[in-house]
Protein backbone atom coordinates (compact mmCIF):
# COMPACT_ATOMS: atom_id res chain seq x y z
CA UNK A 1 0.00 0.00 0.00
CA UNK A 2 1.23 3.49 -0.85
CA UNK A 3 -0.80 5.27 1.80
CA UNK A 4 0.65 6.14 5.19
CA UNK A 5 -0.69 6.89 8.62
CA UNK A 6 1.05 9.78 10.37
CA UNK A 7 0.70 10.22 14.14
CA UNK A 8 1.08 13.91 14.91
CA UNK A 9 2.19 15.25 18.26
CA UNK A 10 -0.11 18.16 19.10
CA UNK A 11 1.08 20.89 21.50
CA UNK A 12 0.10 20.57 25.16
CA UNK A 13 -0.71 24.25 25.26
CA UNK A 14 1.75 26.42 23.36
CA UNK A 15 1.35 26.37 19.55
CA UNK A 16 4.97 27.48 19.28
CA UNK A 17 6.05 24.02 20.40
CA UNK A 18 4.98 22.65 17.01
CA UNK A 19 7.81 22.12 14.56
CA UNK A 20 7.81 22.73 10.80
CA UNK A 21 7.14 19.07 9.96
CA UNK A 22 3.72 19.05 11.61
CA UNK A 23 2.84 22.29 9.84
CA UNK A 24 3.79 20.66 6.56
CA UNK A 25 1.75 17.51 7.16
CA UNK A 26 -1.24 19.55 8.36
CA UNK A 27 -1.22 21.42 5.06
CA UNK A 28 -0.62 18.41 2.83
CA UNK A 29 -2.48 15.46 4.41
CA UNK A 30 -5.34 14.01 2.36
CA UNK A 31 -7.34 13.10 5.46
CA UNK A 32 -7.17 14.62 8.94
CA UNK A 33 -8.58 12.31 11.62
CA UNK A 34 -8.94 14.45 14.73
CA UNK A 35 -10.30 14.08 18.23
CA UNK A 36 -11.93 17.52 18.18
CA UNK A 37 -12.53 19.51 14.99
CA UNK A 38 -12.70 22.79 16.93
CA UNK A 39 -9.19 22.24 18.27
CA UNK A 40 -7.98 21.44 14.77
CA UNK A 41 -9.27 24.74 13.40
CA UNK A 42 -7.85 26.63 16.38
CA UNK A 43 -4.44 24.98 15.97
CA UNK A 44 -4.36 25.64 12.21
CA UNK A 45 -5.28 29.28 12.84
CA UNK A 46 -2.61 29.68 15.52
CA UNK A 47 0.00 28.17 13.20
CA UNK A 48 -1.12 30.12 10.14
CA UNK A 49 -1.65 26.84 8.25
CA UNK A 50 -4.35 26.23 5.66
CA UNK A 51 -5.35 22.59 5.26
CA UNK A 52 -7.23 21.18 2.29
CA UNK A 53 -7.63 17.58 3.42
CA UNK A 54 -10.91 15.94 4.35
CA UNK A 55 -11.60 16.17 8.10
CA UNK A 56 -13.17 13.32 10.07
CA UNK A 57 -13.69 13.03 13.80
CA UNK A 58 -11.83 10.23 15.56
CA UNK A 59 -12.59 9.92 19.26
CA UNK A 60 -13.42 7.13 21.66
CA UNK A 61 -17.08 6.77 20.76
CA UNK A 62 -16.53 6.58 16.98
CA UNK A 63 -13.15 4.81 16.67
CA UNK A 64 -14.53 1.46 15.50
CA UNK A 65 -16.99 3.07 13.10
CA UNK A 66 -14.26 5.18 11.48
CA UNK A 67 -11.78 2.34 10.89
CA UNK A 68 -13.18 0.97 7.59
CA UNK A 69 -13.27 4.37 5.91
CA UNK A 70 -9.79 5.34 7.04
CA UNK A 71 -8.33 1.99 6.00
CA UNK A 72 -9.95 2.37 2.59
CA UNK A 73 -8.39 5.81 2.20
CA UNK A 74 -4.99 4.43 3.20
CA UNK A 75 -5.35 1.53 0.76
CA UNK A 76 -6.01 4.04 -2.01
CA UNK A 77 -2.76 5.86 -1.28
CA UNK A 78 -3.93 8.66 1.00
CA UNK A 79 -1.84 10.24 3.73
CA UNK A 80 -3.91 10.22 6.91
CA UNK A 81 -2.84 12.50 9.76
CA UNK A 82 -4.10 11.47 13.20
CA UNK A 83 -4.26 14.27 15.76
CA UNK A 84 -5.58 14.19 19.31
CA UNK A 85 -6.28 17.19 21.52
CA UNK A 86 -2.76 17.29 22.99
CA UNK A 87 0.33 15.12 23.01
CA UNK A 88 0.89 11.90 21.06
CA UNK A 89 -2.07 9.87 19.76
CA UNK A 90 -2.66 6.47 21.41
CA UNK A 91 -0.94 7.49 24.68
CA UNK A 92 -4.11 7.45 26.82
CA UNK A 93 -5.76 9.00 23.76
CA UNK A 94 -7.55 7.62 20.69
CA UNK A 95 -5.28 6.00 18.12
CA UNK A 96 -4.25 2.52 19.22
CA UNK A 97 -7.05 0.78 17.32
CA UNK A 98 -6.20 2.59 14.09
CA UNK A 99 -2.47 1.97 14.49
CA UNK A 100 -3.03 -1.77 15.00
CA UNK A 101 -5.46 -2.00 12.08
CA UNK A 102 -3.09 -0.11 9.79
CA UNK A 103 -0.14 -2.32 10.71
CA UNK A 104 -2.18 -5.47 10.13
CA UNK A 105 -3.24 -4.10 6.73
CA UNK A 106 0.38 -3.49 5.72
CA UNK A 107 0.12 0.30 5.86
CA UNK A 108 3.19 2.40 6.69
CA UNK A 109 2.78 3.96 10.14
CA UNK A 110 5.06 6.84 11.04
CA UNK A 111 5.01 9.89 13.29
CA UNK A 112 5.81 13.55 13.59
CA UNK A 113 6.96 13.48 17.22
CA UNK A 114 5.77 16.18 19.53
CA UNK A 115 5.19 17.01 23.18
CA UNK A 116 4.04 14.39 25.66
CA UNK A 117 2.63 15.20 29.09
CA UNK A 118 4.23 12.00 30.40
CA UNK A 119 7.84 12.83 29.64
CA UNK A 120 7.36 16.56 30.24
CA UNK A 121 6.01 15.94 33.75
CA UNK A 122 8.81 13.47 34.49
CA UNK A 123 11.44 15.98 33.41
CA UNK A 124 10.17 18.77 35.67
CA UNK A 125 9.12 16.60 38.63
CA UNK A 126 12.52 16.47 40.28
CA UNK A 127 12.04 12.72 40.81
CA UNK A 128 14.28 9.94 39.41
CA UNK A 129 13.60 9.38 35.71
CA UNK A 130 16.14 6.69 34.82
CA UNK A 131 13.32 4.12 35.13
CA UNK A 132 9.61 4.88 35.13
CA UNK A 133 6.20 3.40 34.33
CA UNK A 134 3.11 5.08 32.92
CA UNK A 135 -0.18 3.98 34.50
CA UNK A 136 -2.57 6.21 32.56
CA UNK A 137 -5.79 7.27 34.28
CA UNK A 138 -6.57 5.77 37.68
CA UNK A 139 -9.98 4.07 38.04
CA UNK A 140 -12.80 6.51 38.75
CA UNK A 141 -14.44 4.48 41.52
CA UNK A 142 -12.80 4.80 44.93
CA UNK A 143 -12.57 1.08 45.70
CA UNK A 144 -11.08 0.23 42.32
CA UNK A 145 -8.64 3.12 42.58
CA UNK A 146 -7.46 2.04 46.01
CA UNK A 147 -6.97 -1.52 44.78
CA UNK A 148 -4.96 -0.30 41.78
CA UNK A 149 -2.72 1.83 43.99
CA UNK A 150 -2.26 -0.95 46.55
CA UNK A 151 -0.99 -3.19 43.76
CA UNK A 152 1.68 -0.57 42.98
CA UNK A 153 2.88 -0.12 46.58
CA UNK A 154 6.15 -1.98 45.94
CA UNK A 155 6.81 -0.51 42.48
CA UNK A 156 10.41 0.73 42.46
CA UNK A 157 10.12 2.85 39.34
CA UNK A 158 8.82 6.42 39.29
CA UNK A 159 5.12 6.31 38.37
CA UNK A 160 3.16 8.67 36.13
CA UNK A 161 -0.63 9.01 36.21
CA UNK A 162 -3.20 11.18 34.49
CA UNK A 163 -6.01 12.41 36.75
CA UNK A 164 -9.01 14.68 36.45
CA UNK A 165 -8.94 17.81 38.63
CA UNK A 166 -12.13 16.98 40.53
CA UNK A 167 -10.76 13.54 41.56
CA UNK A 168 -7.22 14.69 42.33
CA UNK A 169 -7.67 15.24 46.08
CA UNK A 170 -9.18 11.80 46.60
CA UNK A 171 -6.53 10.19 44.41
CA UNK A 172 -3.74 11.82 46.43
CA UNK A 173 -5.30 10.68 49.71
CA UNK A 174 -5.59 7.14 48.38
CA UNK A 175 -2.00 7.27 47.10
CA UNK A 176 -0.80 8.43 50.52
CA UNK A 177 -2.64 5.52 52.14
CA UNK A 178 -1.12 3.03 49.69
CA UNK A 179 2.42 4.42 49.42
CA UNK A 180 2.87 6.28 52.70
CA UNK A 181 2.28 9.92 53.62
CA UNK A 182 5.91 10.86 52.99
CA UNK A 183 6.28 9.38 49.49
CA UNK A 184 7.59 12.22 47.27
CA UNK A 185 5.40 13.31 44.36
CA UNK A 186 4.73 16.16 41.96
CA UNK A 187 1.42 17.47 40.66
CA UNK A 188 1.94 19.03 37.23
CA UNK A 189 -0.98 21.24 36.28
CA UNK A 190 -1.61 22.89 32.89
CA UNK A 191 1.83 21.94 31.52
CA UNK A 192 3.29 24.57 29.13
CA UNK A 193 0.16 26.72 29.41
CA UNK A 194 -0.26 30.23 30.81
CA UNK A 195 -1.15 29.04 34.31
CA UNK A 196 1.31 26.15 34.50
CA UNK A 197 1.94 25.05 38.08
CA UNK A 198 4.23 22.36 39.48
CA UNK A 199 3.62 21.36 43.09
CA UNK A 200 6.27 19.10 44.63
CA UNK A 201 6.22 17.50 48.05
CA UNK A 202 5.10 14.50 50.09
CA UNK A 203 1.75 13.01 49.18
CA UNK A 204 0.07 14.13 52.42
CA UNK A 205 0.98 17.79 51.75
CA UNK A 206 -0.16 17.63 48.15
CA UNK A 207 -3.47 16.06 49.24
CA UNK A 208 -4.05 18.92 51.70
CA UNK A 209 -3.29 21.46 48.98
CA UNK A 210 -5.63 19.79 46.48
CA UNK A 211 -8.49 19.64 49.01
CA UNK A 212 -9.35 23.27 48.24
CA UNK A 213 -10.01 22.41 44.59
CA UNK A 214 -7.79 22.31 41.51
CA UNK A 215 -8.49 23.24 37.90
CA UNK A 216 -6.86 22.27 34.65
CA UNK A 217 -5.26 19.17 33.16
CA UNK A 218 -3.30 17.14 35.69
CA UNK A 219 -0.31 14.83 35.40
CA UNK A 220 0.74 13.20 38.66
CA UNK A 221 4.27 11.87 39.19
CA UNK A 222 5.00 9.69 42.25
CA UNK A 223 8.38 8.43 43.38
CA UNK A 224 8.94 4.68 43.47
CA UNK A 225 9.27 2.54 46.57
CA UNK A 226 12.66 2.46 48.26
CA UNK A 227 13.77 -0.99 49.28
CA UNK A 228 14.76 -1.40 52.91
CA UNK A 229 18.50 -2.19 53.10
CA UNK A 230 19.27 -5.86 53.63
CA UNK A 231 21.70 -6.59 56.47
CA UNK A 232 24.51 -8.81 55.15
CA UNK A 233 28.02 -9.46 56.35
CA UNK A 234 30.88 -8.37 54.04
CA UNK A 235 31.67 -12.01 53.27
CA UNK A 236 28.06 -12.58 52.17
CA UNK A 237 28.15 -9.48 49.95
CA UNK A 238 31.39 -10.62 48.33
CA UNK A 239 29.88 -14.08 47.76
CA UNK A 240 26.78 -12.54 46.16
CA UNK A 241 28.95 -10.52 43.77
CA UNK A 242 31.02 -13.62 42.97
CA UNK A 243 27.83 -15.54 42.15
CA UNK A 244 26.75 -12.81 39.71
CA UNK A 245 30.17 -12.91 38.06
CA UNK A 246 30.04 -16.71 37.82
CA UNK A 247 26.74 -16.30 35.96
CA UNK A 248 28.47 -14.14 33.36
CA UNK A 249 28.16 -10.58 34.69
CA UNK A 250 31.08 -8.15 34.66
CA UNK A 251 32.42 -7.02 38.03
CA UNK A 252 30.72 -3.63 37.60
CA UNK A 253 27.36 -5.16 36.66
CA UNK A 254 27.63 -7.74 39.44
CA UNK A 255 28.15 -5.03 42.05
CA UNK A 256 25.26 -3.03 40.60
CA UNK A 257 22.97 -6.07 40.80
CA UNK A 258 23.83 -6.67 44.46
CA UNK A 259 23.36 -2.98 45.28
CA UNK A 260 19.90 -3.07 43.67
CA UNK A 261 18.93 -6.27 45.44
CA UNK A 262 20.12 -5.24 48.90
CA UNK A 263 19.53 -1.49 48.89
CA UNK A 264 23.02 -1.00 50.35
CA UNK A 265 25.39 1.78 49.26
CA UNK A 266 27.65 0.86 46.36
CA UNK A 267 30.72 1.68 48.44
CA UNK A 268 29.74 -0.93 51.06
CA UNK A 269 29.42 -3.66 48.41
CA UNK A 270 32.61 -2.62 46.65
CA UNK A 271 34.60 -2.55 49.90
CA UNK A 272 33.31 -6.03 50.77
CA UNK A 273 34.54 -7.34 47.40
CA UNK A 274 37.99 -5.78 47.88
CA UNK A 275 38.22 -7.07 51.46
CA UNK A 276 37.45 -10.66 50.43
CA UNK A 277 39.42 -10.93 47.20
Amino acid sequence: MDGRLVLGGAPLGQPGDVGPRLRQVLASADVLAVEDTRRLHRLASDLGVTFAGRVVTFHESVEQARLPGLLTALSEGATVLLLTDAGMPSVSDPGYTLVRAAIEAGVTVTSVPGPSAVTTALAVSGLPVDRFCFEGFLPRKGGERRSALAALADERRTMVFFESPHRLADALLDAAAAFGDDRPAAVCRELTKTYEEIRRGPLRELAAWAADGVKGEITLVVGGAVAAPVSLEPAELAAAVAAEEAAGATRKDAIRAVVTRTGLPRRAVYDAVVQHK
